[in-house]
């Protein structure tokens, strides 16, 4: 690897990481709905805030901000700058990571959901974002708490990677992101997952007794 593509790696980690960290839901709030979002809900500053401070519709913009800032670095280190490899990884990882801590909030960030789809767009155009979100759709219908849908939604997500012989790169990337969400999402593994009444709810009830 040559030094120039060393710091082209570089300067592609480092502009990924300040775009995830753009706090755009914490801005929503303070500029436009002149409030402060980590007094709603979880605390976080994250889109899921903006929707229960200012509605459905600033809602949805705040996770499509969210979601872009991890899509259009990452899409351009890839189909531009031809990051590939390990630096890809990185790359990836870096708007997740600038988003959960973001040195414009005092490195405390939000729970990271929507910029995780914003990567695995960027990086699959469609697959993993349908496959994920699907599969979240589903879970979240089944577990009361959303980090245990996160758990098996990723999972299900890692099954299809499999299953279509996927990049090793994907691999990692899934394994980076996983980490990432399940630490923002720590509060929901205290206990064992809570089970909603359904049409799967009676097999996970069995499997934990």
């Amino acid at each position: 690897m040559t030094s120039a593509s060393t710091l082209n790696d570089l300067v592609w980690i480092v502009i990924a990481f300040v775009c995830g960290a753009l706090p755009f839901s914490y801005w929503l709030g303070k500029v436009v709905l002149h409030v402060d979002i980590r007094q709603y809900g979880d605390g976080n500053p994250g889109a899921a805030n903006v929707w229960r401070a200012g509605g459905k519709w600033w809602g949805v913009l705040a996770i499509l901000l969210d979601a872009f800032k991890g899509c259009i670095p990452v899409a351009f280190a890839v189909h531009w700058a031809g990051v590939s490899g390990w630096a890809l990884v990185l790359v990836a990882l870096a708007p997740i990571i600038g988003h959960a801590y973001t040195p414009f909030l005092n490195f405390q960030g939000g729970k990271a959901l929507a910029v995780t789809f914003g990567i695995w767009t960027a990086l699959t155009v469609w697959f993993a974002p349908v496959v994920l979100g699907l599969a979240l759709a589903v879970w979240l219908k089944v577990l009361v708490v959303e980090g245990w849908a996160i758990l098996f939604g990723m999972l299900t997500l890692l099954v299809a990677f499999w299953l279509t012989g996927a990049d090793w790169t994907l691999y990692w990337v899934w394994l980076g992101s996983l980490l990432l969400l399940l630490w923002k999402h720590r509060t929901d593994f205290r206990h064992a997952p809570p089970v909603r009444r359904g049409v799967l709810a009676p097999i996970f009830s069995r499997a934990r007794e």
